[in-house]
């Protein structure tokens, strides 16, 4: 039994592993391309060939090991594999805006955009019950969703221009995928509008925070939002760490380049690598003890 179970532990270790670092190395070099000085254009071309040869070595990976259980093959379809099938399905959808924007005329290019709210609306609609079944963080249904063993009516019809395969997919993981590629597409198509029409964004936004500006610097934010990852507090430790920090950037009207170079440089400080959370703690503890 304990030898079973050693190897049982040894097998989930390895392929947590060989998990992590192919979606370190995609989740570094999806960084890298989305602050690039490319275009829309060419960062989504690049983008679909780096997510497809992602998504084909997590498939070969799968094909060798398979999953110990039913558990583990859940947090895959739920976790992992959602990540880069969302962004292919991202930039799937923002090649295919580029190509058709109008050439000419901001007015056009604006009523186009908003054509594209509308469906991206529409497709949130018709999907409602499933958008709130994940964004409630439910499970009683996981097994149904997210194995392979599932449900075989699958909710998104396969398209020509995403990545699918019968064999490694369920019945929802592509439709959690694409949950979580459009709203990385409603962020582009509102600077899109923003870039033609200033003011623009406002429309549609429903909840508009107040204006906050994050005065500190940009290092201890990244610091701040690494532990926020890493804490797997943010949709159940669902969420990539660049989706985290394009809603921070939202929120404190910032941009944070260097993502991954900054997190280099934490990594390598010497003595106290986590100055920023450490000084905030005994800024706390300050505050409580005052109040006391």
């Amino acid at each position: 039994m304990k030898i079973a179970q050693q190897r049982y532990y040894l097998f989930s270790f390895r392929t947590t592993l060989m998990y992590e670092k192919t979606m370190s190395t995609f989740s570094e070099k999806i960084e890298r391309l989305i602050h690039s000085g490319k275009t829309d254009l060419e960062k989504a071309e690049n983008g679909i060939n780096l997510c497809i040869k992602t998504l084909s070595k997590l498939q070969k990976q799968v094909n060798q090991d398979d999953f110990e259980d039913s558990q583990s093959e859940i947090d895959f379809f739920k976790n992992i594999k959602p990540i880069p099938m969302s962004y292919l399905i991202y930039f799937t959808e923002v090649r295919s805006c580029e190509l058709q924007l109008p050439k000419a005329g901001n007015s056009h290019k604006v009523r186009f955009l908003k054509k594209e709210i509308k469906k991206i609306n529409k497709f949130f609609s018709a999907n409602n019950s499933f958008v709130h079944y994940m964004e409630q963080s439910h499970n009683y249904l996981n097994h149904q969703f997210f194995s392979r063993k599932g449900r075989k009516n699958f909710s998104l019809s396969p398209s020509i221009n995403y990545y699918q395969n019968p064999e490694f997919s369920t019945s929802h993981d592509m439709l959690w995928a694409k949950v979580q590629a459009l709203y990385r597409y409603i962020h582009y198509i509102r600077e899109k509008l923003e870039c033609l029409k200033p003011g623009s964004i406002s429309e549609f936004k429903e909840r508009q925070p107040n204006l906050l500006v994050w005065s500190g610097g940009k290092t201890d934010l990244i610091e701040l939002i690494y532990a926020l990852f890493s804490s797997g507090h943010l949709n159940h430790g669902t969420t990539d760490i660049i989706t985290i920090s394009r809603a921070f950037e939202d929120f404190f009207n910032i941009k944070l380049n260097n993502l991954y170079k900054t997190y280099y440089d934490i990594k390598a400080r010497k003595g106290e690598r986590t100055k920023f959370l450490n000084q905030l703690k005994i800024l706390l503890d300050a505050k409580l003890n005052k109040d006391d």
